[in-house]
């Protein structure tokens, strides 16, 4: 039977697939709309499947926060121009607008939502179909709180943070803590948030290299904790130096804003390498 402009339409609505992937695939199922989508979607399986030892290193991270709920969420693809794609940005949103609405705790909860006449998964594997790259889910991080800020760094889709804060304060404040966490790429709230072992490989270094420089080996472990010190500033968010002033820490600002002010988590996702 011959396939109309309008069941065309209809099918590209239904899928998200290119106006010749869907015309194709309805010629093909004559005209079967639920055979045309099944065409599609074992396209998609047979691309996912064919290019499942190639790296996904492009695509799109966004945050949202909702009822107290915040969530970060990597939508992976093999390049740029697929990345910045509308339909893929609108995939990457409609996911995580789900996750937030069901406040799911695991990526696993995540994939197993519905989403069309299926799951979140299978839509990512129909749009590997649709765009002839490796596509996974990636990065999922949640937040609960009742004041969490956000932040999309520049608004490009490949870095976003939330922080929560122990307090609601002004969303300007908020906003410049997630953009520290950003660009000063913190592993920790404060200096107990260090992990144990991160911490004792920091200590080793700081001996060896005090041991290097030939100070006495009585002063080996004051030394080291002075450069521990010093690196607790660099990785310790509180103990960092403000990015929008320099003469005062975070938790410094944080004080001048409100005594009582804090960050109590923070989360960070970010496709490019460090």
């Amino acid at each position: 039977m011959a396939v109309t402009m309008a069941d065309i339409t209809k099918l590209r609505k239904m899928t998200g697939a290119g106006m010749m992937d869907c015309k194709n695939a309805l010629t093909e199922a004559n005209g079967d709309f639920d055979g045309a989508m099944k065409i599609i979607r074992e396209k998609g399986q047979a691309v996912a499947a064919k290019r499942s030892d190639r790296e996904a290193s492009e695509g799109c991270v966004l945050v949202k926060v909702a009822d107290g709920f915040g969530a970060i969420i990597a939508l992976k693809c093999e390049t740029d121009f697929v990345a910045k794609n509308e339909d893929f940005i609108k995939l990457t949103q409609d996911i995580l607008d789900a996750a937030v609405a069901n406040k799911c705790k695991t990526l696993e909860e995540v994939q197993a939502l519905p989403m069309g006449d299926s799951t979140i998964a299978q839509a990512v594997t129909d749009r590997s179909g649709i765009t002839g790259e490796k596509m996974e889910l990636d990065g999922y991080m949640t937040l609960e709180g009742s004041a969490i800020a956000t932040y999309n760094h520049q608004g490009k889709n490949f870095l976003c943070t939330m922080v929560a804060m122990s307090k609601e304060v002004d969303p300007k404040v908020g906003h410049e803590v997630a953009m520290q966490v950003a660009a000063m790429n913190p592993i920790a709230v404060d200096e107990a948030g260090v992990p144990a072992d991160v911490l004792e490989k920091e200590k080793e270094i700081a001996a060896d290299k005090a041991r290097q420089e030939g100070k006495p080996e009585n002063m080996i472990e004051k030394i080291a904790m002075g450069r521990i010190s010093k690196f607790y500033k660099e990785v310790c968010l509180l103990k960092q130096e403000y990015i929008q002033d320099g003469k005062m820490t975070v938790a410094e600002y944080l004080k001048s804003v409100d005594k009582d002010l804090t960050v109590t988590a923070f989360k960070r996702f970010t496709l490019r390498a460090e």
